[in-house]
Parts: structure tokens; C-alpha cells; sequence
């Protein structure tokens, strides 16, 4: 009867514990809006303690936030992810000394969340003049100038409309003479920098994430990697629809080069990547749909148009569509100095 006692006492402890994580996870503007893991693989195991109390409150509990930010349109959706990535660096107060390191995706997805960034850059809102950037992926032996290649693109879409510093904007070399030393540098280039602090991410219809085509490894690091034929096909409409002219292979940081990032944005829009987020957000995770690793991920936001969550269930978008008045306060600009998040 006294262990009974002891441990209804200890489990009462816990709760009282938990509760209070979620607390102040809520007040940081990440509590009650997502799924919260106690004693994950990324942290110790659950363990016992010896005594009447039956537990130990020493446990490491892995608080783990996924948000589904659901908008209605992808103008919308590309508006909210825009503001949440200036925020971001505005609360992280970058300078000489203290740069903030983000993450970036190529492709159609990310096009207006961009033209938004330049928008708040222009209107002197938001300055890259202290962020380091990584993309995500290039193409192997596609010349760097050319119009197709994930130079061209961020420098025309991106980098030359913005104060950043050529120097700071890194992107893998397709053509360098040793791939896996390239592939080995740029992993070496982002623990130089601290590590990323958000990482922008887009996926394919079938789930991917950077190339990390169905099937990859979800623990795999920046490497050479074949092309999928759904990818090469998505990717046609961008080489005049003519399949020869599309690369076969590409350098991509690794899924859990991106896990590695203290947080994790993933833009997901239009009606053809319905079942990706479905696979994403409802099922388990599967290295078929490597964008379900990021269920596993701390701090995980999958910003998303009505389109794209046709496949969800009723009640699963019911539920997180409750929750935009709290995620809409992570684009608050007055939340979140109050907050100081």
C-alpha cells in the first residue's frame, strides 16, 4: 500500500512537471498547438528511481512541437512564411559577431515567400547584412551560369535583390572535381557557422526533401545523389520538356544534416502535394516519404495552402486551423518582442 501511495505521488509530481513545460512552452508561443513527446529518442531514456516514489524527476523530458500552419491560398501561405523567417532574424539581433544561418530551398514553392523577403528587405524592414546561407541542393554538372542551375536561381530569384554578402551565401559546387570533398566541406562550412538556425525546406509530390529521393537514408549527410524519374520528370517543365536535358544527379545536404537545425520551416502548396502532407502529418515516419522524419524534429513548422491538405482528415485540419490564432502571434512583431522569443 505505502508503494502504491509513493508512486501516485511521484506520477502526480511528473504531471505537475509536464504541465508546467507546457506552460511555458505555450508562453513562448509553442505549447498547446502541436505534439509534445516526453523521453524521445533524442533524449535519455525513461528511467526509475529507487524509493517509495517509484520515478525519477531528474528525466529528461524532450518537449517536441510539429505545427501545421494551414492558409488559404498560396500567396497567403507564402506571406506567413516570409514573416516568420524575417522575425526570426529580427528577434535573433545579428551582427558582427553574431550571424544569423538559414537554411534555404530551391523550386516553384518558395518563389513568393522570396519576392516577400525582397519586399520587407526594400522597405528597409529586414536586412541580410549578418545571415549566412545554405541551400539545399545542385545539380551535377550543369554549368554554374547556367539559367536553370540553383546559382542562377538564387542569384536571379533571390540573393541580388537583398544586402547579403556574396561570401556568406553558400551553395554547393555540381562541378567540383571531387564531389564527396565538396559534399564533405559544405557539412564543415555549416558547423563553422554554428550550425543552421532555421532551415527552409520545400518537397516534391512524393515527399521528398531536398533530393533526398524516396528511400533515402533519414540519418544521411550532404552527398551525390541519382534522381528519381518523378523528379526528373517534375523537373522537365524547366528544360523545355525535353527529359535529356534534365540532370540525372545532384549534391544534397542530407536529411539529417537538416534535422540538425535548431528549427525546421517546410513549404507545401498546391493540390498535388496533397498526399505528401498527408504522409507527412498522419502516418508514421517512413524513409519512402522522407519528409516524415521532421515529426521528429523539436521544432517543426509545415506551412501549407488549403489545396495542399485535401488528403488530411476533417478533424485534422479542424484542429490546427483552431490554432492560427497562435500561430499567427509567431508573426506578430509586437508578440514576439514582448516575448522575446
Amino acid at each position: 500500500m505505502r508503494r502504491i501511495r509513493g508512486t501516485r505521488r511521484g506520477l502526480l509530481c511528473a504531471w505537475v512537471y509536464i504541465r508546467v513545460l507546457r506552460l511555458r512552452a505555450t508562453r513562448a508561443g509553442w505549447g498547446r498547438s502541436g505534439l509534445v513527446g516526453v523521453g524521445c529518442s533524442s533524449c535519455s531514456s525513461v528511467g526509475r528511481a529507487s524509493g517509495s516514489t517509484g520515478l525519477n524527476l531528474s528525466w529528461k523530458l524532450c518537449v517536441t512541437i510539429m505545427r501545421l500552419v494551414i492558409l488559404d491560398n498560396y500567396d497567403l501561405a507564402s506571406e506567413w512564411a516570409a514573416k516568420y523567417i524575417c522575425n526570426r532574424i529580427i528577434q535573433f539581433r545579428p551582427g558582427q559577431d553574431r550571424y544569423f544561418t538559414l537554411g534555404l530551398p530551391t523550386g516553384s514553392t518558395p518563389l513568393g515567400c522570396y519576392k516577400k523577403l525582397i519586399e520587407y528587405h526594400k522597405n528597409g524592414d529586414l536586412s541580410f547584412k549578418y545571415v549566412k546561407t545554405f541551400n539545399m541542393d545542385e545539380y551535377v554538372g550543369l554549368p554554374r551560369n547556367h539559367p536553370e542551375s540553383y546559382h542562377s536561381y538564387m542569384w536571379n530569384n533571390f540573393f541580388k535583390h537583398i544586402d547579403i554578402d556574396p561570401n556568406n551565401a553558400h551553395i554547393l559546387d555540381g562541378n567540383a572535381t571531387d564531389l564527396q570533398a565538396e559534399c564533405d566541406a559544405f557539412e564543415k562550412k555549416i558547423k563553422e557557422a554554428g550550425g543552421i538556425d532555421l532551415f527552409v525546406g520545400g518537397i516534391g509530390p512524393d515527399g521528398h526533401i531536398a533530393f533526398n529521393e524516396p528511400g533515402s537514408s533519414l540519418v544521411s549527410r550532404t552527398r551525390l545523389k541519382t534522381l528519381a524519374m518523378d523528379t526528373i520528370l517534375a523537373n522537365a517543365k524547366y528544360f523545355d520538356g525535353d527529359l535529356s536535358k534534365v540532370p540525372t544527379m545532384a549534391l544534397t545536404v542530407g536529411v539529417g544534416t537538416v534535422m540538425d537545425a535548431r528549427e525546421v520551416m517546410i513549404l507545401i502548396t498546391g493540390a498535388h502535394k496533397a498526399f505528401a502532407l498527408y504522409k507527412a502529418i498522419e502516418e508514421g515516419v517512413n524513409h519512402m516519404w522522407t519528409v516524415s522524419a521532421f515529426q521528429q524534429h523539436p521544432r517543426t513548422i509545415f506551412v501549407c495552402d488549403e489545396d495542399a491538405t485535401l488528403e488530411l482528415r476533417v478533424k485534422t485540419v479542424k484542429y490546427f486551423k483552431g490554432l492560427m490564432h497562435v500561430h499567427n502571434k509567431l508573426v506578430d512583431p509586437l508578440y514576439s518582442m514582448k516575448e522575446g522569443n
